[in-house]
């Protein structure tokens, strides 16, 4: 009779692959059981996890210690910093003559797309929170206007806080007035903090608003003012997380129910435009070193980044933008809308 090794990562593991789901039956192998042990066991596996790295030598972290006391993280004090380009990757023109607005663009996953976007052929717009993000939106600016295709449109950076919608009509506006139109709109921009004792009381209602309303709210706000000027074949794409499909870290407990949203916002709102032929779909990054990461998460976390996954290493935010820019090319992609896009490190979710 074959018996499963069970460790505080296969523990771990088996809620990722697993998710929540209660499995009950008979079993000859003693499966079923093993598993309802694993899944009771699932906080406190986290939890050895961060044993474990606190017992570190420094050449086994993942990422050196470092936390960042505010939001939203800035990527120019990173160590090391997020890449995001690949030397290897070849450019062919699939955006060309596009106009393309990102959210959330200034660092992370969105400079990526912003780099990507421009190699491909597209005009960028993105934006960031003015006075906090003001050095690295002067960077992605710099790596825009070094990479894109000669004879198009500069790119612009906007400053503004997307939490209120008369802000985002601001941001469209602006684009409209520099371009004269939208192509593609991607949301992106996101807020996450700890809960470090697993707690709701933690959770404040000031925080849960701040929270939604950057990573959700925007979205809506964003979409709204942007439909006005998009016409068939444009597209949208709306930025979630592998843990709106998993939800094993009940210390993001607010920024998983944001991203769970993104994922209905995308199924609802893909039908919604069908008939206007504007395609709406979404990229479920994985464990990914950016900002956002150094901003909320702690040393022990810092330690163990990306351990998580199948993989067992954190993604870069070049490894997920080419997912965009498939996403955004109407060649590649006229037929998909309504769904995500997984850049994940191997967590299967079937969703």
């Amino acid at each position: 009779m074959m018996r499963l090794a069970v460790s505080a990562k296969s523990c771990l593991w088996s809620q990722i692959l697993m998710g929540s789901r209660a499995i009950t039956g008979n079993s000859t192998n003693g499966f079923a059981s093993t598993v309802a042990r694993i899944e009771r066991r699932g906080v406190s596996a986290i939890h050895t996890f961060k044993a474990k790295a606190m017992r570190m030598d420094d050449d086994e972290r993942r990422f050196p210690p470092q936390h960042q006391e505010s939001q939203p993280g800035k990527e120019y004090l990173m160590n090391p910093l997020p890449q995001f380009s690949n030397p290897n990757y070849k450019p062919s023109g699939k955006l060309h003559g596009k106009v393309a607005l990102v959210t959330g663009g200034d660092s992370g996953i969105g400079r990526s797309v912003c780099y990507h976007f421009a190699m491909e052929g597209a005009t960028v717009a993105f934006t960031y929170v003015k006075g906090v993000e003001d050095i690295d939106a002067n960077d992605t600016l710099r790596i825009i206007n070094e990479s894109k295709v000669k004879g198009l449109g500069d790119p612009i950076a906007i400053p503004t806080d997307l939490r209120y919608s008369a802000n985002c009509k601001d941001v469209v506006d602006e684009v409209i007035a520099k371009y004269g139109r939208i192509d593609v709109l991607v949301n992106n921009p996101a807020v996450q903090y700890y809960v470090y004792s697993y707690s709701l009381e933690e959770v404040t209602e000031e925080r849960i608003e701040r929270i939604f309303r950057t990573n959700i709210f925007s979205y809506f706000f964003m979409t709204r003012h942007a439909l006005e000027h998009m016409k068939e074949g444009s597209a949208i794409i709306n930025t979630t997380s592998v843990l709106a499909y998993t939800a094993i870290l009940p210390s993001w407990l607010e920024y998983i129910s944001t991203k769970g949203a993104i994922v209905s916002f995308t199924r609802a709102l893909a039908l919604h435009l069908v008939e206007k032929k504007i395609r709406v779909n979404g990229v479920a990054p994985g464990p990914i070193w950016t900002p956002l990461q150094a901003a909320a998460l702690n040393d022990e976390d810092i330690a163990i980044f990306g351990s998580q996954v199948p993989m067992d290493r954190a993604g870069q935010p070049y490894e997920v933008a080419p997912s965009y820019v498939f996403l955004a090319s109407g060649q590649d992609s006229s037929y998909f809308t309504g769904q995500v896009l997984h850049p994940n490190g191997g967590v299967i979710v079937n969703g």
